[in-house]
Parts: structure tokens; C-alpha cells; sequence
């Protein structure tokens, strides 16, 4: 579990509680993290009651029917509704996940939703993720070679060699692995995290690129790779069930195994 820390100084207060319509039988309160940059005071947890007979069964529809009927000011990201892009990352009782994903029937008690932890806020359940997408670009994802493709055409790849990127382009870059990782909390200035580091294996291992040697080098480095230290948050929270911190090792194995 991974429980959102406040920045240091502000305190939340108990903010407006909505009530459930009258004549509601199955009712769920949503405990919702409010902010806006444009008003002065500390943030704020307003609750919502639902009436889950008339919503649909994940949180996110949740949050779009309180958008929607109840408080028009509420501010999140949301777009496929299908676990594809991962736009409404945010912390889910107690865990980063995909609002579009988390079933309202898997918490207990009262759903305690925040943006997602150790990120500048935007407004309400949008975090600044500015700063995550440059290290996303410092890595180059994208296909590096010089030499043309046989026939001009496409450049061919193994079974064997596809095989080698199952787990890995899987990643939506919903950002939950990263915000949910202490060395990510502490360095998050130097160290890349591990979505970024997994996209850069990514393209590491991938047999049609021809600059292994060249990512390598802009790797190893004692912040941008070696500040994980496999506590394994990343793997725990990844919404799609992959494992960045294997990539992170299988990266630090190959720069030992070229020093050699």
C-alpha cells in the first residue's frame, strides 16, 4: 500500500459533505482530495455519497456521476475507460492504480481517492507529470538505426527476439510504478524511476536497434539507474501487472557484464 504524503507544511481540513438523494438504499461515500491553485487555504477531503444502484461499477464511474450530478468543480483525467491509457492514474485506497479499473466493490470502507502521491498538483486529482514525460524522453524511446532494412522494406525480428518485449511495451506510462517508489520520492530529480528505466530496456533488448551500447552509457550513472533499490513498489502497484524492477536488474547485469 502506498499511503499519499501531503507537501510539507500544508495540512488537509474536512470539506463539504454531499449527501445521497433521498430514498437511496446502497450508499458508498467517496472521500475525494480537493485543491485549487486559484484559491488560497490548505486542501481539503470532501465527501460524496453515491447511490451505487443508479453507477456503474468502477470508481471512475463514481467520479464522472459526481462530476456530472453533483459538483461540476471536480477536476480529473480520463479518457480510453479501458485500462489503455492510463490517464486516471490517481491513489486508490491507499494504492496507485486506474480509477477505470478499480472496482468500487473491492474497498471496504470509504473510498479514499488522491492524485497520485509525491507529484506537484494541478487541481483536485490531476497531478504535473511534466517532469515524468522529460525523463520518459531522456531515455529515447523510439527505434535507432543506421543500417537500411533488408529489401528496403521492414526490418524483420525473431519470434524468439519478439518474445524478448513481451512485459515491457505493455507499459500506458500511467506513472503509478513511479510515484509509488520511495528512491523515486527522494531522487526524483536524478534518479529516471521505473518507468522510464523499463522503456529504456525496452529498447535495450529490442534486436532491431542498433545503439545498445550508446543507451547503455547514458544509463550508468549512480542517480539515473543505480538509486533503485529493488523495493519493489513498482511491480506491486503497476496496473498491467508488469515488473520494472526486472527490467532495471536485467540493465545493471548487462552495463557488469560489458565491464568485464
Amino acid at each position: 500500500m502506498v499511503e499519499f504524503r501531503l507537501p510539507q507544511n500544508s495540512r488537509v481540513t474536512e470539506g463539504t459533505t454531499h449527501k445521497a438523494p433521498k430514498g437511496a438504499k446502497r450508499i458508498k461515500r467517496f472521500r475525494i482530495y480537493r485543491w485549487d491553485p486559484e484559491n488560497e487555504g490548505n486542501p481539503r477531503v470532501d465527501t460524496y455519497e453515491v447511490d451505487l444502484d443508479k453507477c456503474g461499477p468502477m470508481v471512475l464511474d463514481a467520479l464522472l456521476k459526481i462530476k456530472d450530478e453533483t459538483d461540476s468543480t471536480l477536476t480529473l483525467r480520463r479518457s480510453c475507460r479501458e485500462g489503455i491509457c492510463g490517464s486516471c492514474a490517481m491513489n486508490i485506497d491507499g494504492t496507485n492504480t486506474l480509477a477505470c479499473t478499480k472496482s468500487i466493490d473491492d474497498i471496504k470502507d470509504d473510498a479514499k481517492i488522491y492524485p497520485l502521491p509525491h507529484m506537484p498538483v494541478v487541481k483536485d486529482l490531476v497531478p504535473d507529470l511534466t517532469h515524468f514525460y522529460a525523463q520518459y524522453q531522456s531515455v529515447e524511446p523510439w527505434l535507432q538505426a543506421d543500417t537500411k532494412p533488408a529489401g528496403g522494406r521492414e526490418r524483420l525480428q525473431s519470434p524468439e527476439d519478439r518474445e524478448k518485449l513481451d512485459g515491457l511495451y505493455e507499459c500506458i506510462l500511467c506513472a503509478c510504478c513511479s510515484t509509488s517508489c520511495p528512491s523515486y520520492w527522494w531522487n526524483g530529480d536524478k534518479y529516471l524511476g521505473p518507468a522510464a528505466l523499463l522503456h529504456a530496456y525496452r529498447w535495450i533488448i529490442d534486436s532491431r536497434d542498433e545503439n545498445t551500447g550508446k543507451r547503455l552509457d547514458n544509463l550508468e550513472d549512480p542517480f539515473r539507474l543505480y538509486r533503485c533499490h529493488t523495493i519493489m513498489n513498482c511491480a506491486k502497484t503497476c496496473p498491467k501487472g508488469l515488473n520494472p524492477a526486472k527490467a532495471i536488474a536485467e540493465i545493471k547485469k548487462l552495463i557488469a557484464e560489458r565491464a568485464v
